[in-house]
């Protein structure tokens, strides 16, 4: 912990979401801070701005890679379903199996980059069951559960709702607002998705509004946080702004920035 002006002691955190493979700059996040936040989204199945790279374009190739987007993009999911059940009876492999190796390399990597201390809950594209075997004694996974860093107390939601999408933690609006009354009053609110607010759950380049929570935005009216931290949106309309007495941030696609949001208190 660093001193404030006054003498006081000061606690500096560092908040990343939707690593989506960068264990590189995953491995230098916490620089400068006394703990890291992750937000999730380890993973990386297809990047949408570079369609070479990913678990899908590994086994498939880009030219398909390409395609999908292309029809994500559109919103014509059924076809992009049926374009993959096609892919996967063409290599002839088991799709569970193939999935599970490819995150399980993933996951090897990035968990080995955290640093200590980690506190960490899920994305909406992350694997709960496998986290287990992977997060170290330095890193501490929370779902639907509070820690206290600094002498503030941070409560943490993983995953994300349904959607057409079908990412592997997508759960029922009613088991996530469950989660979010389990954590109850905190200072800071640490969720993957935001809350249902137009402007933070807009993306610009994928030009679609993203699933946030009506519950979440509930808690913050109803509990007053200091903050609500999130990431899911990549490029969001507004990455900041206030509801009530909290201070709504999207802290950013580290991704693409390898940059995270600093909270410093």
């Amino acid at each position: 912990m660093a001193s404030s002006p006054g003498g006081g002691p000061r606690t500096r955190v560092h908040v990343v979401s939707d690593v989506h493979g960068n264990a590189a700059g995953l491995a230098r996040a916490k620089e400068g801070a006394d703990a890291l936040v992750c937000l999730g989204d380890l993973v990386l199945f297809l990047d949408y701005a570079d369609h070479s790279r990913g678990i899908f374009p590994d086994l498939f190739g880009t030219e398909n890679a390409h395609r999908i987007v292309e029809l994500r993009t559109a919103r014509r999911f059924e076809e992009a379903r049926d374009f993959q059940r096609g892919l996967w009876a063409g290599i002839g492999v088991d799709r569970a199996t193939a999935i599970e190796t490819a995150v399980r390399k993933q996951y090897a990597e990035l968990f080995a980059a955290f640093p200590t201390p980690t506190y960490a809950t899920y994305g909406n594209v992350d694997v709960p069951p496998l986290w287990r075997e992977y997060a170290g004694p330095g890193t501490t996974v929370l779902d639907g559960q509070r820690v206290e860093i600094g002498g503030w107390t941070f409560g943490f939601v993983g995953g994300g709702l349904r959607t057409p999408m079908r990412t592997p933690y997508e759960i029922d609006d009613e088991e996530y607002a469950a989660k979010i009354e389990a954590v109850g009053e905190v200072d800071v609110l640490c969720t993957h998705i935001p809350p249902e607010v137009p402007e933070l759950v807009y993306d610009t380049v994928a030009r679609r509004f993203e699933r946030g929570s009506t519950a979440l935005l509930e808690a913050i009216r109803r509990t007053r946080p200091r903050y609500s931290l999130f990431g899911h949106v990549h490029q969001p309309l507004v990455r900041r702004m206030r509801i009530g007495a909290t201070e709504c941030v999207n802290v950013g696609h580290f991704a693409s920035t390898g940059r995270p949001w600093a909270l410093e208190f």
